[in-house]
């Protein structure tokens, strides 16, 4: 045991009882005695759920040894990397439920708080804790009983223990209230952007002032540390996108850079990607120097008096055009293509300018707003960090 101030440093096994589920086995899932047990699909960050529960057999002693009470804490045994260790409290009755060796059970002492011992396992999760002591087979890894049990357990007394479980609680209302905020605002958003499946349509080719124009082929001995920027497949994700940094860049002539060069307000396409991308648009919003585009995406420019980029940017991000274009792509082993037909043929709403700009403000405002609660929900999580590893006195580490 080590003492630092206040904290007692005790093996996690002498503050609470660690205990590996019982294994699914073929003679489990066809035995007497069918009862439900809770399995990693189950145990979630902070939270269990219940909606899919299956059975498999328990004998009485069974039941007893891996019965759950209120308070135990579950933790992911077997999990990806980043989330071994997961983990959340049992709050349902006393023996309704037992668990399966893919969860480790922590069932505090009588000198530890459950809620407290949830806050350090989290912690535990959030710095890497649990990944560095996990043993990973293939794509999972196991936290492992033993190894969980060896950690160091910064034990404080039980006051100090309910003072953090307060803070905690306090910042994490916060967080829920924020994040039930962007849940609502989303919703909100779906709204707005559906009112465009309901707008009489044309074709896009109705606004097109010219293209759809194919990119540069280069080959690679072209691109280089010097050289013109140039956009390729994977330079955005679709929708607003920042083509002023982290690109490529290649050698070309000027009638090259002339001729496919960008410019603001252009709708760059992708032609060729994953059946699930192509057709991936962006509408370009700012340059720094000279930009070209790759071969393997189409150049769009629309009439100023009959389409606003942004506008455009947003319906082809949408249901019906993603759906255009998946009806219409052709496949060919991983990839699908679409063609300067396909793209003029795309329906696109019979929407004047001012209508187009009125709609883009209104999903702008609860795009800007959702910024605001996710910036803000960043911000709790950083104070809530700060203040858990403040009271613990830097105490959360193995």
């Amino acid at each position: 045991m080590r003492t630092d101030a206040e904290v007692q440093w005790v093996p996690v096994r002498e503050v609470g009882d660690v205990r590996m589920g019982k294994q699914l086995s073929p003679a489990s899932r066809d035995a007497a005695g069918q009862f439900p047990y809770l399995r990693v699909a189950n145990v979630l960050q902070g939270r269990i759920d219940y909606t899919d529960v299956k059975k498999m057999g328990f004998s009485a002693a069974e039941r007893e040894t891996y019965g759950l009470k209120p308070g135990d804490i579950l933790l992911n045994e077997g999990q990806s990397l980043e989330l071994v260790g997961r983990s959340a409290i049992y709050g349902g009755t006393e023996g309704e439920f037992c668990f399966q060796n893919t969860l480790i059970r922590f069932r505090p002492g009588d000198l530890v708080l459950s809620a407290y011992a949830q806050v350090i396992f989290e912690r535990w999760l959030a710095n890497g804790v649990f990944a560095a002591i996990a043993k990973q087979t293939t794509s999972i890894a196991h936290l492992g009983g033993e190894r969980f049990a060896s950690l160091s357990f910064p034990l404080l007394p039980l006051p100090k223990q309910r003072r953090i479980i307060e803070m905690v609680r306090a910042l994490s209302a916060q967080e829920c209230a924020v994040e039930a905020s962007i849940v609502k605002l989303g919703m909100l958003k779906a709204g707005v952007m559906s009112e465009l499946a309901d707008m009489d349509r044309g074709i896009f080719g109705d606004v097109l002032n010219h293209g759809p124009q194919n990119g540069i082929y280069k080959p690679a001995s072209s691109y280089g540390p010097e050289g013109t920027p140039i956009v390729r497949i994977d330079s955005f994700k679709g929708g607003p996108s920042d083509l002023t940094r982290g690109l490529l860049r290649v050698s070309l002539g000027k009638g090259e850079i002339d001729h496919y060069g960008l410019a603001v307000g252009d709708i760059i396409i992708n032609r060729v990607n994953t059946p699930e991308l192509v057709g991936k648009s962006t509408a370009v919003g700012k340059l720094v120097e000279p930009t070209v585009f790759e071969s393997n995406m189409m150049r769009c420019k629309v009439w100023a008096d009959l389409a606003v980029p942004a506008f455009v940017e947003t319906w082809l991000g949408g249901p019906p055009a993603k759906e255009h274009f998946r009806v219409h792509a052709k496949s060919a082993i991983s990839q699908a293509s679409i063609n300067g037909s396909d793209v003029r043929n795309c329906p696109f709403p019979r929407l004047d300018v001012p209508g187009q700009l009125e709609f883009l403000e209104r999903v702008a405002a609860v795009s800007d707003q959702q910024k605001l609660d996710e910036a803000e929900l960043v911000k709790l999580g950083k104070i809530k960090q700060g203040v858990v590893d403040d009271l613990l006195g830097l105490c959360v580490r193995a």
